[in-house]
């Protein structure tokens, strides 16, 4: 059977394309301008790939190197970058530029390669931020855009929107995005209902428990000796004494350590340490020396073992240094989230089902994970840090927010 054709943009490393191509797609064309990315594309799969800024490029450009007609591709993809729209971006400056941050308009890129190439389907990812209530014109950008769309084509592209976190469906990795997904047809989307959920005392729940990161990296080796992966900076030798699933809160009054920190005068990710039962916490693309999560041996994350975090195929080759690969990884979309999602436009707007009912990119369960590691006790370097820290004030109530206001004024 003739694979379905995908446009996919800001393609990246591939993460929606990988899922993609496991539910029976094939990438006709990839447009990514980052050179690494690019490489990493190249060295793994035989897609043309156009390496240009996307605002360089002509539809018509776009279409030419997938040898594809107006109209004739099954489904756009891709995930615009996503840092205006970023709640990271909240932390450091409390709040972020969003719109007036002129990476925005790659949405507008977006939608005019939509309207040009009249794909049967799209699907649009983007951080869940594009959607926070009172902060979501990002998205009544994308849904006016597409109404433009539709009356200047005479296309009835009607999206439908959702949220979704992909720990709920098999990823063993908490990590919200905003998916938007719509037929040229006016077919509506019906997005999945989660498949797995917190083990709990409810026995007739029909969810699946979660995957956890034992699922994803019990049978990799334990790496303890790789320089590359060794922690560093002035907080790595406190890593080991915090246990497994919890972060520098740990250390605090209201914690099970030393009170070293006030209560959430932190960033959450502050020394956060994955736990082997549970999913991991999202992974970042660009952290800091002390910006989890990390590896419940207390270090960092190996390519393999971001690879399996995110679900990807087995296999890939990413010559880089480590900390392009965590870029390029904690760029990436889930690939078992893109397999799910891939599916359903499938089935339901494509009218095409798949022979086997087995999704490809699922991890493996590997029963009961193995007990927490011991702690280590607290270094003596530490010590002198204990004290009756403050907890955080509040909201807009920081040292950040006040210097905020006297610089306003």
């Amino acid at each position: 059977m003739t694979r379905l054709k995908a446009i996919s943009l800001y393609t990246g490393v591939g993460g929606l394309d990988f899922g993609f191509e496991a539910a029976g797609f094939e990438t006709a064309v990839a447009v990514e301008m980052d050179p690494t990315a690019c490489r990493a594309l190249a060295a793994n799969r035989r897609w043309p790939i156009l390496g240009e800024d996307i605002h360089r490029l002509t539809a018509g450009q776009i279409l030419s190197a997938g040898q594809l007609s107006r109209g004739e591709a099954d489904v756009l993809i891709g995930g615009p970058p996503c840092q205006p729209f970023s709640k990271s971006g909240y932390w450091v400056r409390g709040d972020a530029k969003r719109l007036d941050d002129p990476r925005a308009t790659t949405l507008e890129a977006y939608l005019h390669i939509l309207e040009k190439a009249q794909p049967r389907a799209f699907l649009l990812e983007n951080v869940h931020g594009l959607a926070f209530r009172g902060k979501d014109e990002g998205l009544e950008q994308i849904l006016r855009g597409i109404e433009a769309v539709n009356r200047r084509c005479k296309t009835s592209y009607r999206p439908a929107v959702a949220v979704l976190n992909a720990a709920d469906y098999g990823v063993p990795q908490l990590r919200q995005r905003v998916f938007i997904v719509g037929s040229r047809d006016g077919t509506p989307f019906s997005f999945p209902a989660p498949t797995h959920g917190a083990l709990s005392e409810n026995t007739e729940s029909e969810l699946q428990p979660f995957r956890t990161t034992w699922d994803a990296l019990g049978d990799l080796p334990s790496l303890m000796n790789d320089p590359s992966l060794k922690m560093s900076g002035k907080w790595a030798d406190l890593l080991p004494t915090i246990p497994e699933g919890e972060n520098y809160l740990w250390h605090t009054k209201r914690g099970g350590g030393s009170a070293l920190f006030g209560w959430r005068t932190r960033y959450w990710n502050f020394l956060l340490k994955i736990a082997k039962d549970r999913p991991s916490w999202t992974i970042q693309a660009q952290p800091g020396s002390a910006t989890g999560p990390f590896h419940w041996a207390n270090r960092k994350f190996s390519a393999v073992e971001l690879s399996r975090l995110q679900t990807f195929p087995e296999g890939l080759v990413l010559p880089f240094s480590r900390n392009e690969i965590q870029r390029l990884l904690g760029n990436a979309v889930p690939s078992l989230m893109a397999e799910i999602l891939a599916r359903e436009i499938r089935r339901q707007l494509l009218g095409r089902r798949r022979q086997t009912s087995d999704l490809l990119l699922m991890p493996v369960r590997r029963g009961p994970a193995p007990p927490p590691q011991k702690l280590a006790p607290l270094p003596k370097k530490f010590r002198e840090l204990i004290g009756n820290h403050s907890d955080h004030p509040g909201e807009g109530l920081g040292n950040a927010a006040r210097m905020r206001l006297t610089v306003a004024a």
